[in-house]
């Protein structure tokens, strides 16, 4: 199969799975997790690692020269205060990329549209490549693409619901209209929910809890891999029409009797 590569703001990526750092049992699962997972692109919570770097922190156990850091702004409610984390972590030399979380609900975890929209001018205008966590809502994805989003990431379910892929017409419905890549973030629960996103036509999934709260998350995460990868291919092999009656695998057309 020919090179199929996921391209976002001019960056090339073999891996259409990104992965999280939160919840593993520790860092040296978390290690081994990457590892199985094939993963390039690597997700880190801004406000839940020590920042100073003459202190231990989770980014000593992610190797920069193998995984692309996309520090995120979780646990973020409001637009000023994403806007100040994504400022901070680009001060002390995350990246310039961030995945932009702005919280409406404290229980849903469900993001704030209006205010999402509203760090993403900010902070596109200030030379950051944003990936916004958002609702799986066409309106507000064609907002966010407007307004420079450099990908639009729909979540499948709710944060950590391992619910799978609860609204799969919308999302299709935003990759056949966005003009950026479409990566879907959050619900994925085991391999099967990554295979149908990936079905869908979308350009990747991005996971945490699906791998990390698993009972064996290496393991999960090459389940992953795997899936994704395999979702990817039945996307672009066209799936067989689906009919309401059987039709035989070896039909008697051509058949003398």
């Amino acid at each position: 199969m020919p090179q199929d590569t996921l391209v976002i703001a001019g960056k090339p990526f073999k891996s259409r799975l990104l992965l999280g750092t939160g919840k593993y049992p520790d860092e040296r699962v978390m290690e081994a997790a990457l590892e199985a997972s094939g993963t390039e692109v690597v997700t880190v919570a801004v406000r839940r690692v020590e920042l100073d770097r003459t202190k231990a922190s989770l980014l000593d156990f992610i190797d920069p020269k193998r995984y692309f850091l996309l520090p995120n702004t979780a646990g973020c409610y409001t637009a000023l205060d994403a806007i100040r984390t994504a400022r901070l972590a680009r001060e002390v030399g995350m990246s310039e990329w961030v995945k932009l979380e702005v919280i409406g609900d404290e229980k849903t975890l469900f993001p704030d549209n209006e205010a999402l929209l509203e760090a993403t001018k900010v902070l596109v205008k200030e030379g950051f490549v944003v990936l916004p966590y958002t609702n799986d809502d066409l309106v507000n994805a064609k907002k966010l693409q407007d307004a420079g989003a450099a990908a639009i990431m729909p979540l499948g379910a709710p944060i950590g619901s391992g619910m799978g892929i609860q609204n799969p017409h919308a999302i299709s419905i935003i990759k056949e209209f966005a003009t950026v890549p479409v990566i879907v973030d959050a619900g994925v629960g085991t391999a099967s929910d990554a295979a149908r996103a990936m079905e869908l036509g979308v350009d990747g999934v991005l996971m945490n809890t699906g791998v990390a709260a698993a009972k064996d998350p290496v393991l999960m995460a090459g389940a992953m891999r795997k899936a994704v990868e395999a979702g990817r291919e039945a996307f672009l092999a066209g799936r067989m029409p689906m009919k309401r009656y059987a039709s035989a695998s070896s039909p008697w057309e051509g058949i003398v009797r």
